[in-house]
């Protein structure tokens, strides 16, 4: 698997971003790529349309063998449009639905099932096969790209990041107090962080970014400026 990969990641540029939740690595993997006009591989919204699947199935999430059938079954589709990327699960849009604050609570446990990242790891390399892709998730730069052209671990503190879900979620309509979503953050980050299966953590050669002071523009430039850096490093063959 990893030589293939490693044959087909010669065909484009590979730009991996990692870090815990709403440290903004989603909302500028998105704009970093449309500015580059590359595509935006949302790994975390492949998982959140699983673990929607398992909601509307109802399945308990100590069921691993019934949840890991499920995503061997299930049809996850990324596609592109002109306001981001659309998640279609089994061919229905649920682009709103997997942002909800459940999901938000449910996804941490469905990610950690073996068969699960085992089935989601092959369909994102399938997807990055082409490259000129921005990979973003929680385990882009250590197991699913290892060989990625350059990788980002994006972190801003807790308090910002609840404020940034806050705000993504009261366009949605949807109120939580910053309190609660400060817990509901950190219990994720630490659940990943310490699962068995890809846990979350900063690739050895990724360069770290503290987001907490940084708008969304800093952000985009910084990364932008850091890719073509490297694609030029690349291109003069040092």
């Amino acid at each position: 698997m990893e030589k293939n990969m490693e044959k087909n990641k010669k065909q484009g540029f590979i730009v991996t971003i990692d870090g815990p939740a709403a440290s903004g690595k989603s909302t500028t993997a998105r704009m970093v790529a449309h500015r580059l006009g590359w595509l935006y591989l949302d790994t975390g919204a492949m998982y959140r349309a699983l673990t929607l699947k398992v909601l509307q199935e109802k399945i308990p999430l100590d069921n691993t063998k019934e949840i890991g059938h499920l995503a061997e079954t299930t049809k996850i589709d990324l596609i592109p449009s002109d306001k981001g990327t659309k998640v279609l699960m089994d061919g229905e849009d649920v682009s709103m639905d997997i942002r909800l604050p459940q999901v938000d609570k449910t996804v941490g446990p469905v990610c950690e099932v073996s068969t699960v990242r085992k089935v989601m790891v092959a369909s994102q390399r399938k997807l990055g096969e082409k490259g000129n892709i921005v990979a973003e998730g929680r385990d882009m730069g250590t197991v699913v790209f290892p060989d990625a052209d350059i990788k980002f671990f994006m972190v801003a503190s807790l308090k910002e990041s609840a404020k940034r879900r806050q705000k993504d979620l009261a366009q949605q309509g949807i109120n939580v107090s910053v309190e609660d979503l400060m817990y509901e953050i950190e219990r994720r980050d630490q659940r990943d962080s310490n699962r068995e299966n890809s846990p979350l953590k900063k690739a050895k050669d990724a360069l770290l970014i503290d987001t907490t002071k940084m708008n969304i523009e800093e952000q985009i430039t910084f990364v932008v400026d850091k890719i073509q850096q490297k694609r030029e490093y690349k291109n003069e063959g040092l």
